[in-house]
């Protein structure tokens, strides 16, 4: 039971990884608003080519996460998802500290919220390692394509 198990497990970590990277960069490709607004914050942040960079981010997120929920290229992927994590925590959510949560002050409404800390970056990173590590498990393009070419003998062993 366990064995069978084990290829379900990867299955809900693609779901949320690609809701997660989906879920930002989809507007910024297919948002004019969006899309200028972080053209915006990376010029703000020196970043080289900052137009150019915002497409490149943008189809980083919404293709890498499209291939993490599909099953396919999940390596390649995963590699260049977290390049993109390592470069947004060095330069926008580190120099705020680990926590998610950045309280900056108090207003009359409550707290004042500011740029997160790096903590989200490292649970995705630390998620697409383990697919890297574990593979993608079931549902999957890559399963379909190795339970395709693998003999019959080896099928029926799992």
């Amino acid at each position: 039971m366990f064995t069978a198990s084990k290829q379900w497990a990867p299955v809900p970590l693609r779901v949320m990884l690609r809701v997660g990277f989906v879920y930002h960069g989809w507007p910024k490709l297919f948002s004019s608003q969006d899309h200028q607004g972080f053209v915006g914050m990376l010029g703000a942040l020196r970043v080289p080519a900052p137009e150019i960079t915002a497409w490149i981010v943008g189809l980083a997120e919404t293709v890498g996460g499209v291939a993490l929920i599909v099953g396919a290229f999940v390596a390649v992927a995963s590699v260049v998802l977290i390049v993109d994590m390592v470069v947004a925590m060095i330069t926008v959510h580190a120099p705020n500290g680990f926590n998610f949560i950045h309280i900056t002050g108090m207003g009359k409404e409550g707290p004042v919220f500011g740029m997160p800390g790096a903590e989200v970056n490292l649970l995705y990173i630390a998620g697409l390692l383990a697919l890297v590590i574990g593979g993608t498990g079931a549902w999957s393009v890559e399963a379909l394509l190795r339970d395709r070419d693998a003999p019959a003998s080896t099928l029926a062993r799992t």
